[in-house]
């Protein structure tokens, strides 16, 4: 018996040496392959607006697009004062999207989550120029969101929820909830960089087991800041097996600069890159640009930022407030960067700039008078 536990002890090492080990991934990025990138996605011709609200007391926020059944579905969130509601678009073309209603609106109840809603969907096929469908797990659509019961913008303590269907995810219809958040600022593993409130989080499959989970959820958070006034926003990241047990990342913030807001992190799959889009603002300290921008990864944990020229700026009459919070993607040789634009005056909308010049939008912000007559 002895001899027999010996020989399969042996065996087992021996397999063990002999499998293949997992290849060792870079930790950076070099310039060479990070200003490749920014050749690729760059989209310097500002198409204009392409989703606004009927009246100047309504806020459009944080595109989110995927495709299925032949159309083009868009979520964004919206605030009019009370808190946010997830809203639903549709359009053939990426250009003209037809709004079909609310999706997750605010709740006559103790919910946690009554006052706020804000989604985003998850598990969207992530190839730079493919197919950007959405895919199910467990039968089901997800889409996660922040939630909180206290109402204006993006007050009190917000917090991580699960939201599913089963039907069509493109068709207008109220997305069910889990009945409480999956992360949330009180957990008991709360970092220092996510233990006051929680913002936009998105999900997506690790098809790779990089991380060795099925899912990864990229998050912008607030913790305990070096910046009292305004707080620091800092991009983590947590993982799941089944999109309703999460666990944060050991080595979190990922993207981290201390000061203002680094946040709404958005991947695409670039060649052998993962590709985070993501906003920067108020940081150095006193600056307010807001724009766009991006880093780049070989194992979704160790990032580079791109330290170059902004993918999207401030600089025109609908966008030169902020031009932030993007979802970039390539479509038959064009590549789509849709972004939310905000004027001076406070007016919030959806735009879009492209790599190849489709011209200018007649859409514009509605006027106090026009959203009166409304």
């Amino acid at each position: 018996m002895r001899k027999k536990v010996l020989m399969g002890t042996l065996v087992v090492l021996t397999a063990l040496a002999c499998a293949p080990k997992k290849k060792e991934l870079p930790a950076t990025v070099p310039p060479e392959k990070m200003a490749a990138i920014y050749n690729e996605v760059k989209t310097p011709f500002k198409y204009g607006l392409i989703l606004v609200p009927d009246s100047n007391s309504h806020m459009f926020d944080c595109p989110t697009i995927f495709r299925h059944n032949d159309k083009w579905v868009m979520t964004y969130i919206i605030f009019d004062g009370r808190g946010y509601e997830t809203h639903l678009a549709l359009s053939d073309d990426l250009i003209r999207w037809d709004e079909q209603g609310a999706i997750m609106q605010f709740s006559d109840t103790a919910d946690w989550d009554v006052n706020q809603k804000a989604g985003y969907p998850s598990l969207i096929s992530y190839d730079w120029g493919g197919d950007y469908g959405i895919n199910s797990y467990d039968g089901k659509y997800w889409m996660s969101y922040f939630g909180g019961n206290s109402t204006g913008y993006e007050k009190g303590v917000l917090s991580f929820g699960m939201a599913y269907t089963e039907k069509d995810p493109a068709s207008p219809q109220q997305w069910s909830r889990l009945n409480k958040p999956v992360l949330a600022p009180a957990d008991p593993d709360a970092g220092w960089y996510d233990n006051i409130t929680m913002y936009k989080c998105y999900v997506q499959e690790d098809k790779d087991q990089l991380t060795g989970h099925r899912f990864v959820m990229f998050y912008n958070a607030k913790g305990d800041s070096i910046s009292k006034v305004r707080g620091a926003e800092r991009i983590s990241m947590a993982f799941s097996d089944d999109m309703v047990n999460w666990k944060r990342f050991a080595g979190n913030p990922v993207l981290n600069h201390h000061l203002g807001i680094t946040g709404d992190a958005v991947i695409q799959k670039i060649g052998d890159l993962y590709v985070m889009f993501f906003f920067r603002a108020y940081w150095p300290e006193g600056k307010t640009v807001v724009y766009n921008s991006f880093a780049a990864s070989y194992d979704l944990l160790n990032w580079t930022e791109w330290d170059g020229p902004k993918l999207i700026e401030p600089g025109e009459s609908y966008d030169n407030q902020f031009a932030h919070k993007s979802f970039v993607m390539k479509v038959d040789d064009m590549v789509y960067h849709f972004y939310n634009a905000v004027d001076t005056l406070g007016n919030r909308g959806i735009a879009l700039a492209t790599s190849k010049n489709l011209g200018k939008s007649e859409l514009k912000f509605k006027t106090a008078a026009e959203s009166e007559v409304k």
